[in-house]
């Protein structure tokens, strides 16, 4: 294929990712950002070790090491605080990269000091937020609202890659009679809340069942290092009707606005009235995703990350999906023929996947194991194998690898 030029739309973590691994192939790249700044805003998230080994194959692994926590393990409780199910996680599961648990906004200026390093400052455009775009022939003219002084400007470029998020412009001109998200009927309240550590400093826990629960996981090394713990945690509760206006998302609102249900959950090992009470700021978003698409190429213009394939945060993957997405299109933006065969088979390999994610994550993924619990003994148990058999929870934790791509013979680590 001749020289290109890639337009992505968002510099998100999804659309960083990218434009570095483009660079890695060889391929000019624009990064168009709608924020006129990008600051390390939000709240932490989960790496999953595929994602982790594309991050570390673009050289970024060191730079994850000295901020994230190695996560060790990952437990699933019931709203009495026993055990469910428990599994190593990361190197201490046996993979050969770990699973990082991260401030989002830390993974977020890791990635933008790589491409402004790599790529140089000029390749990464802030405050013009996508509007649209037209194909031409062999050529994509993309239009942008010019936040500085709210005019419109437009630019050209041989493909367009819409990373832009779960309100995408470019879904929207392709899908225009999509409607709004579609809500979950559940509502989550995020924090983050500096204290001692719980269980090895490395562990994350969900404990409850899907319409009231509770997660919980450290995500700074330097604080562990210090035997202290900085701790990013999830309340969801179920909350029945129309999905809230957008301008509603990520709203900071009281703890009382949600703590009631959860104020005896204190165990030996986890103080969560405690740990909410201790929170610097919580947020407020719904619970939302997306039907699958039936396409998400059209001409030079793709889409990627949650723009493509926006999931429940269920089984800790949606960040992880969206690297996914950007290996399969370098890869095959550096290998096919063509831009058309190059679109097409990152479509085929990924539309698939993704919506098979997107379903399985309606149905709660791994997190069924709660569900399931709820229902077959909502007072407790003496022993979880008296509710479900082993073979029954080690089902539900394999399948849910094997359908998000991380079991541990799909991550392999590229030969010297």
């Amino acid at each position: 294929m001749s020289a290109l030029h890639v337009a992505i739309a968002g510099g998100g973590i999804g659309g960083l990712t990218l434009a570095l691994a483009l660079h890695q192939r060889d391929i000019d790249c624009t990064v168009y950002e709608a924020a006129r700044e990008i600051k390390p805003l939000g709240v932490g998230i989960n790496l999953l070790p595929h994602s982790v080994k594309e991050l570390s194959e673009l050289g970024l692994r060191d730079a994850l090491a000295a901020t994230a926590i190695e996560t060790a393990s990952l437990t699933y409780y019931n709203k009495h605080g026993q055990t469910i199910w428990s599994e190593p996680r990361g190197l201490a599961a046996g993979y050969p990269v770990p699973q990082y648990s991260i401030h989002r906004g830390e993974l977020h200026m890791i990635l933008l000091e790589a491409a402004l390093a790599r790529l140089g400052p000029q390749r990464v455009v802030l405050g013009h937020q996508l509007t649209g775009f037209e194909n031409r022939g062999e050529r994509v003219r993309m239009g942008f609202a010019r936040l500085a002084d709210g005019s419109n400007v437009s630019a050209e470029a041989d493909v367009l890659v819409a990373a832009d998020g779960i309100h995408s412009a470019a879904r929207r001109q392709m899908w225009p009679n999509e409607g709004a998200p579609r809500y979950g009927q559940r509502v989550l309240w995020r924090s983050i809340t500096e204290g001692q550590p719980f269980g090895d400093g490395r562990s994350m826990f969900m404990a409850g069942h899907p319409d009231v629960k509770f997660v919980a996981y450290p995500i700074s090394r330097k604080l562990h290092e210090e035997g202290r713990s900085r701790i990013n945690w999830i309340a969801e509760l179920s909350v029945p009707g129309d999905t809230p206006p957008r301008q509603d998302w990520n709203k900071q609102v009281d703890a009382s606005v949600f703590a009631t249900p959860f104020d005896n959950w204190k165990w030996e090992w986890i103080d969560i009235p405690a740990l909410i009470r201790g929170a610097s700021a919580i947020y407020e978003f719904p619970l939302v995703d997306r039907d699958p698409l039936p396409h998400w190429r059209q001409g030079r213009v793709t889409l990627l990350g949650d723009a493509a394939h926006p999931m429940y945060p269920i089984g800790s993957n949606g960040a992880s999906q969206a690297i996914l997405d950007v290996r399969s299109l370098a890869d095959a933006l550096a290998g096919e023929a063509s831009v058309g065969a190059a679109l097409d088979a990152y479509e085929a390999d990924r539309l698939p996947k993704t919506a098979n994610i997107v379903l399985l994550n309606r149905q709660n993924g791994p997190e069924q194991v709660m569900q399931i619990a709820e229902v077959r003994a909502p007072q407790g148990f003496k022993h979880i194998h008296d509710v479900m058999p082993r073979d029954e929870l080690e089902g539900i934790a394999a399948r849910y690898k094997q359908v998000a791509g991380f079991a541990k013979p799909q991550v392999q680590l590229q030969k010297a």
